[in-house]
C-alpha cells in the first residue's frame, strides 16, 4: 500500500534527526557531495525547480519519489512550501521507499 502520509511522517522524523536536506539548493549540495540517498519531489513542483534537480538526480543515479504537493511537503518540514526534500540517511531512505512501495519512483 502506497502511503504518502507515512513518507511525510518519516520526513518529519528525519528533519528532527537532521537526516534530510530541505529545498532545491540543499538537496543539490548533498547530491554533489555524494551524501544524498533519495529525493522526495513535490508532484506540483515548479518547472524551474524540477529543471534544477531532476537532471542531477538522473545523472547521479539517485532515486526520486514524487509525492504530495509542495504545500504538504513544506508542512512536513515546517515551511509554507518546498519543492524537494533530500534524504541523507540510507536506512531512512529505505523506510521511505518501503512506505511508498515504488509508485512514482524513478532512477
Amino acid at each position: 500500500m502506497s502511503d504518502s502520509g507515512a513518507v511525510l511522517r518519516l520526513i518529519g522524523l528525519g528533519l528532527r534527526g537532521r537526516l534530510v536536506a530541505v529545498g532545491v539548493d540543499r538537496t543539490r549540495e548533498a547530491a554533489f557531495k555524494g551524501t544524498l540517498r533519495l529525493a522526495i519531489v513535490a508532484a506540483d513542483a515548479a518547472p524551474n525547480s524540477r529543471d534544477k534537480i531532476v537532471p542531477l538526480l538522473n545523472g547521479r543515479g539517485i532515486t526520486m519519489i514524487e509525492i504530495a504537493s509542495a504545500d504538504e511537503l513544506g508542512r512536513a518540514v515546517g515551511r509554507a512550501a518546498t519543492a524537494v526534500v533530500g534524504v541523507l540517511d540510507a536506512k531512512l531512505a529505505r523506510g521511505m521507499r518501503a512506505a511508498h512501495r515504488g509508485q512514482g519512483e524513478t532512477g
